[in-house]
């Protein structure tokens, strides 16, 4: 199945690492996209060019810097004064696969370029519509520990993402491996892809067909009407993020080689596609809230 071995080879290049792949593999049988955060030096972007290369589609890389601007992200019009024309130059953003790598130090205006994008499959440039590739993926870097030179992602910005993939440092085993793996001269970077474009059209059209349960989509509702309750405020998690949620466990269940979703599923995924929406001067400590939103909602 070409599913498992993208899986497999995820796993053997980024050692120590299936949570996220997992949860990287989710947004991307979702056609969401994907938050990756965590301290420098991890495996963030190598994990990201990795999936990149393992699928057949463009791929572009953006490194996001305070003086990045929306046009280097999403294209511009040349002036041909030979003619008298005007040529559109497609930015990186025309890419089936692009990596925003440490979004959060590029200014609010560049990071909110991106929003059309994400949310609509196209981008508005001087007034003319132009549709992106098909599948569109975007993977986000962020770093976490330092928040010199960074500007803080908009909530707006932040509801477009699927799913937040936390990455940690491994345990001393785990890197005993990497080190072991790196001394051998072996290489970290994938050469070929193992599914094509078409593959994954069809993977993603097979996860929109996970059958969802009324009592589960109950039990998706509560979960959400729970995390409002307990914060006090009605608006703290969007209807987006509820539908958010069921597409996110729909692709869990793909992945888990299931037909329906399971209440494993959901809370599997519930506090990847929740943290990022919670406002933390709302929710100082949000993993302890959406553990304990799972602990109170009742399970069918």
């Amino acid at each position: 199945m070409p599913l498992k071995s993208l899986r497999n080879e995820l796993l053997g290049t980024i050692l120590g690492s299936s949570e996220a792949v997992d949860l990287l593999l989710t947004s991307l049988l979702a056609r969401g996209h994907a938050l990756v955060t965590g301290p420098p030096g991890i495996g963030k972007t190598t994990l990201s060019q990795t999936l990149a290369t393992l699928l057949s589609g463009s791929y572009r890389r953006i490194q996001f810097t305070p003086d990045l601007l929306p046009s280097d992200i999403l294209g511009y019009q040349l002036y041909r004064p030979q003619n008298g024309d005007f040529d559109f130059i497609a930015g990186p953003i025309f890419a089936n696969f692009v990596l925003a790598d440490e979004i959060n130090r590029a200014s609010p205006r560049t990071q909110s370029s991106l929003l059309e994008a994400m949310n609509e499959q196209q981008v508005t440039i001087d007034g003319s519509t132009r549709k992106l590739a098909d599948p569109f993926f975007v993977i986000a870097t962020q770093n976490d520990t330092s928040s010199t030179g960074t500007f803080p992602l908009p909530e707006p910005q932040l509801d477009r993402f699927l799913l937040s993939i936390p990455m940690v440092l491994p345990d001393d085993q785990t890197q005993l491996e990497i080190l072991r793996f790196h001394a051998g001269g072996k290489s970290s970077h994938a050469s070929e892809p193992i599914i094509s474009l078409e593959q994954l059209t069809q993977l993603q059209a097979k996860t929109s067909r996970i059958f969802v349960s009324d009592t589960l989509q109950r039990y998706l509702l509560a979960l959400c009407q729970t995390t409002r309750s307990i914060i006090g405020q009605n608006h703290a998690v969007s209807t987006r993020a509820t539908l958010a949620l069921q597409k996110a466990a729909q692709a869990a269940a793909l992945l888990d080689n299931q037909e329906s979703i399971h209440p494993d599923h959901v809370q599997k995924i519930f506090p990847h596609v929740l943290r990022h929406r919670l406002l933390s001067e709302e929710v100082p400590d949000r993993d302890l809230l959406l553990q304990a939103v799972l602990e109170q909602t009742p399970v069918p």
